[in-house]
């Protein structure tokens, strides 16, 4: 066998253990339930934002008149 067969059959091995390794599976899930969720709460922040900011700047001011 020459260097570059080694090298190549090699390469293929390490490449299907890679394909095959479903170790990180978990913690991509996790992390994309955590993405939505935030964007979620960035959705609703930034569409009730400026009227709850209305309302307790509102409240705010009627207690110190």
């Amino acid at each position: 066998m020459t260097k570059f067969d080694t090298l190549a059959s090699t390469a293929g091995c390490e490449l299907a253990r890679f394909c095959a390794d479903e170790s990180g599976g978990t913690a991509i899930e996790y992390a994309m339930l955590a993405s939505g969720v935030g964007a979620c709460i960035a959705a609703t922040i930034w569409s009730f934002g400026g009227h709850l900011k209305t309302t307790f700047y509102d409240k705010l001011a009627a207690l110190f008149p």
